[in-house]
């Protein structure tokens, strides 16, 4: 089973990834740990990566590209995997495309999840982060026992800014404009499943998304 997860920020792709990884035994691959396991191994593709990363670049397609093509030649991979974050725009659908037909390989499905905006906004927005420790809790769904104080560490709980809703909302656009057009690039390939997420709990989407994987 080789499987690309889409979806906006606060969709729930890793929760819902980790329970795929789980039951169906296919590493969860996200260009942000490719990256830093390249950069901890001192490959070439990591260290050019690093000189790009320290000087607060981002990190070239062609990189990308390589990086997952070592990923997904890798062993643990050969069962099925599963693609999380990545790809982010069409230009990196046909890349992999073309990693994937030297690798003898196909995506099965494009698990899309869709929620709408507003709940998004109020499900980010909820987030609270321990300033200590990092521990992550949220206002509704994962409230600490007492208000503004870490369970784990005593530490003071914040808000991230990038959980205040008008970044949340300036990050839902940047997701329209340069992801959302992946809908339309795999499902023209007929590979595409939408899961409404909304305000269903994560075990009834992730009922959903057996459903779609079988």
């Amino acid at each position: 089973m080789n499987l690309i997860l889409l979806g906006p920020p606060g969709a729930g792709k890793g929760t819902q990834a980790k329970r795929i990884v789980a039951d169906y035994s296919a590493p969860q691959i996200s260009t942000g740990d490719m990256l830093r396991a390249a950069v901890k191994a001192g490959s070439e593709l990591g260290q050019q990566a690093k000189v790009i990363m320290d000087a607060g670049g981002l990190v070239s397609d062609q990189i990308v590209i390589g990086l997952v093509e070592e990923r997904l030649g890798q062993e643990d991979c050969q069962g099925g995997f599963i693609l999380d974050g990545f790809p982010r725009t069409t230009a990196q659908a046909e890349a992999l495309d073309g990693v994937l037909d030297k690798l003898g390989r196909s995506i099965d499905h494009v698990i899309s999840l869709e929620v709408d905006q507003e709940v998004i906004v109020d499900r980010l927005g909820g987030r609270r982060t321990c300033k200590s420790c990092g521990a992550m809790y949220h206002v509704v769904f994962e409230a600490p026992s007492t208000e503004g104080v870490c369970d784990k560490c005593g530490g003071e709980l914040y808000t991230r800014d990038d959980d205040n809703p008008e970044t949340i909302r300036k990050r839902l656009g940047q997701y329209q404009e340069s992801t959302a057009p992946l809908l339309d690039f795999y499902g023209q390939k007929g590979l595409v499943r939408s899961v409404a997420c909304g305000t269903r709990s994560p075990d009834e989407v992730y009922a959903e998304v057996r459903k779609v994987l079988g």
